[in-house]
């Protein structure tokens, strides 16, 4: 019983140490943004926000995952199994949101630089 509890202990700082780490912003959006006059500023900022969105997908992709084994050894974690697994599914929520917003914003900077042409 000690070593599944040291292990439940284990993963879930793990976890919770995956979860937290977000990567910093490259660049300063708000004056990226201000700046912006040509179609090649515009194609620019369209791929920081594709290549956020990728990475965003990463983590939706890494949380089904780890949703999928919660589920699969609902035996195993118990009531805690439950907490990751309504963790795992407001976090799928929250990147998929990311990826989506991410790529609207993409979108919307390609269609300014195909105007200004």
């Amino acid at each position: 019983m000690k070593i599944l509890l040291s292990l439940f202990a284990l993963i879930t700082v793990g976890l919770v140490t995956g979860c937290t780490h977000i990567t910093p912003v490259r660049m300063d959006m708000f004056e990226e943004i201000r700046k912006a006059r040509t179609p090649a500023d515009h194609i620019s900022l369209a791929k920081h926000y594709e290549d956020t969105a990728k990475e965003m997908q990463a983590k939706v992709d890494e949380h089904k995952k780890m949703l999928a084994e919660y589920e699969a050894q609902r035996e195993t974690y118990g009531r805690r199994g439950l907490d990751m697994e309504s963790m795992c599914k407001a976090l799928l929520h929250v990147y998929g949101e990311a990826v989506n917003e991410n790529m609207n914003l993409a979108d919307s900077h390609r269609k300014i630089a195909a105007e200004i042409k």
